[in-house]
């Protein structure tokens, strides 16, 4: 499944601009723009990392870390500031931060921190198998590579998320709501045919040209991958 990204960032137009991009990769985004609201997400959920600011209102990001800390809560934290100097970094980092990212940055160097927190989290001693199989679909959750048979397909961040959930529920009928909501973040019906057009377009991907189809439009229900 795709990595759940704790934000606590109070500043709008930068946590926006940080949201965007993660949502983008393929990440699910909660967001707290204060430091009690993220203390509170924080010891509640279930995370694989908080991206944190360092000045926050309510509870500044070093106390709502070491009270994360306290709490036993071992999530991974990318500390954000504007205090960028070695005793800063030293401070963030022995209050329990993981890694400490100053600002301004860019983009790319925020995700990379990122993708490296959640592969500290999520490995193992053990080698695991992160690829999903339906039929001679097959898609690497870690890779973020989807090949049927030999060739590969070159999917946009939504259409990897959308594939990917319909895999986990290959052979289920799938509904609009379902998709809405796990794949769009939207708890409501938004009045657009968004999602007839990735479903149209991952299905020209996947199953133009080959013998057998993976996609199934269940009239008046939904959709239903499978290998029938």
């Amino acid at each position: 499944m795709s990595a759940r990204i704790l934000l606590v960032e109070d500043d709008i137009q930068i946590g926006d601009y940080i949201a965007r991009g993660l949502d983008e990769e393929g990440f699910i985004i909660d967001r707290a723009d204060n430091g009690r609201d993220g203390l509170f997400m924080a010891t509640d959920s279930q995370f694989d990392v908080v991206v944190l600011d360092r000045m926050l209102p309510a509870m500044d990001g070093l106390s709502l870390l070491k009270a994360m800390r306290a709490a036993q809560v071992d999530t991974p934290v990318l500390m954000l500031s504007a205090l960028g100097s070695t005793d800063d970094r030293v401070s963030g980092l022995t209050a329990g931060a993981d890694d400490y990212l100053g600002k301004p940055f860019s983009f790319a160097e925020l995700l990379a921190r990122v993708q490296a927190l959640v592969r500290r989290r999520t490995g193992t001693s053990k080698v695991q198998d992160t690829t999903i199989r339906c039929g001679a679909l097959e898609l690497d959750r870690l890779t973020r590579v989807v090949r049927r048979g030999t060739r590969k397909i070159a999917l946009q961040p939504r259409e990897f998320r959308l594939l990917e959930y319909l895999m986990l529920h290959q052979g289920e009928v799938v509904t609009r709501t379902m998709l809405l909501e796990a794949v769009w973040d939207y708890h409501f019906d938004p009045g657009t045919n968004v999602i007839d057009v990735h479903i149209s377009r991952l299905r020209r991907k996947i199953d133009d040209g080959e013998q057998s189809v993976l996609f199934h439009t269940v009239r008046g229900a939904g959709y239903r991958l499978a290998a029938d």
